[in-house]
């Protein structure tokens, strides 16, 4: 029996966490299924950058690092993320961008397995997360190894030579999650620390760091998180390891007395240490009052409704689509992230054509169209809309043309 659209809003009408979508400020006639790559404006963060802007900034000027705890902000932006990845609070710190923080705790991990010479990854990975990884051992005078091998081989490959394994929790492009707790208690068999890079699984789906022992993390606050474009990232060390962290970036915000300034470094207890310079105050106060937002919300619901509405834009496009050569580039259902992807050799230009129409997921080279759901503000009929304007597109072949298939520099 067909689906219909009726049935879609009939979704809405009875689903739990329909009215988060009233909090975010999303545009008329616009579907957006991008949010695993920008989140959308929460009004709280969009109210909450006016005020340090406006009132902490412009009116209480540098009193505000007392007065409005500017100071501590990276530490209590990090302890509500610490609620959505299975965390302390005192082990997860907003600071700079996932790629620095990524470039620290591979850092730190090399040293604390300073017999050690390999950093385990997969070629699927993101690919600044290899690119990092890359330049460290360059910088380090091609003494390391990066080792790649294919995702579902990693835990088998771990030996006595790899010093950390680095991994993205949920693939960028097939959406696949690695089983945390089954690869960092193969990298712990080993010897070996386990890195986990959360940007495309925080505020997506459940996350227990600490339930599978991982030792560190990294991840954005742009993506489920709805922190901002560009917003901070954070970083997660397992309290166990934090005092054997000596931070390869020693700024003065995270020495232990930053304000005596001393000449000498002197590293600060605890998580604080893993800061550099100085907190960019307005993105992320935006991202901390995001946050609020997210943390209220159940994030088994979160999930369930995450599948669902991946089960049913594939059901879609099957339905309505079927017959224009689209092939399923998601991972299976019950190993699925946030986000589905469907593989085309037009996959560029259909997407161009398809966000003209008012429908905005985006692509992934070489042949992948990707559609992101954030459960907090998506809803069932727009996968239905999104799927009804994609058939358009295919059955008017809008797609083939000049201008659609120019490459712009974002894609």
């Amino acid at each position: 029996m067909a689906l219909t659209r009726a049935e879609c809003l009939a979704r809405d009408k009875a689903d739990p966490l329909a009215p988060f979508r009233e909090r975010f400020v999303l545009p008329e006639n616009i579907v957006y299924l991008d949010g695993n790559s920008l989140g959308a404006l929460p009004k709280a963060a969009a109210a909450r950058a006016r005020k340090a802007v406006e009132v902490e900034w412009g009116g209480d000027l540098i009193k505000s690092w007392n007065v409005h705890r500017w100071i501590d902000l990276p530490q209590r932006a990090g302890a509500k993320i610490a609620r959505l990845v299975g965390a302390k609070a005192g082990e997860v710190i907003v600071a700079d961008s996932t790629s620095v923080n990524l470039f620290k705790m591979l850092a730190a991990a090399l040293r604390m397995r300073p017999e050690r010479r390999v950093i385990l990854s997969e070629p699927g990975n993101f690919p600044t997360d290899l690119y990092v990884a890359q330049g460290l051992i360059e910088m380090l005078g091609g003494k390391h190894e990066l080792k790649l091998v294919p995702g579902e081989k990693v835990a088998a490959a771990i030996d006595e030579n790899v010093a950390v394994v680095s991994l993205t929790h949920v693939n960028y492009k097939s959406g696949r999650i690695h089983d945390m707790a089954a690869v960092t208690a193969a990298a712990h068999a080993k010897g070996a620390l386990m890195l986990w890079d959360l940007a495309h699984s925080a505020g997506a789906l459940p996350v227990d760091l600490n339930a599978a022992r991982a030792d560190l993390a990294v991840g954005c606050g742009y993506k489920y998180l709805n922190g901002g474009p560009g917003a901070p990232a954070y970083l997660f060390v397992a309290e166990r390891h934090q005092e054997a962290v000596r931070p390869p970036l020693a700024g003065w915000m995270g020495h232990a007395h930053p304000f005596t300034f001393d000449v000498d470094y002197e590293p600060a207890k605890g998580i604080a240490r893993n800061l550099c310079g100085t907190p960019p105050i307005i993105s992320m106060s935006a991202l901390d009052a995001a946050l609020d937002v997210l943390i209220e919300a159940d994030m088994t619901l979160i999930r369930e409704k995450s599948l669902a509405m991946g089960d049913l834009f594939l059901a879609l496009v099957d339905q309505e689509c079927g017959s224009h050569g689209f092939k399923n580039g998601s991972a299976a259902r019950h190993e699925r992230g946030s986000q589905v992807g469907l593989l085309h050799p037009e996959g560029y230009a259909i997407m161009q054509a398809l966000i003209a129409r008012g429908v905005i997921g985006d692509f992934r080279a070489p042949d992948m169209l990707r559609f992101g759901f954030a459960p907090l503000y998506n809803r069932y009929v727009e996968v239905w809309d999104a799927v009804a304007g994609l058939k358009a597109v295919m059955d008017s072949r809008a797609w083939d043309t000049a201008s659609f298939k120019a490459r712009a520099a974002v894609t």
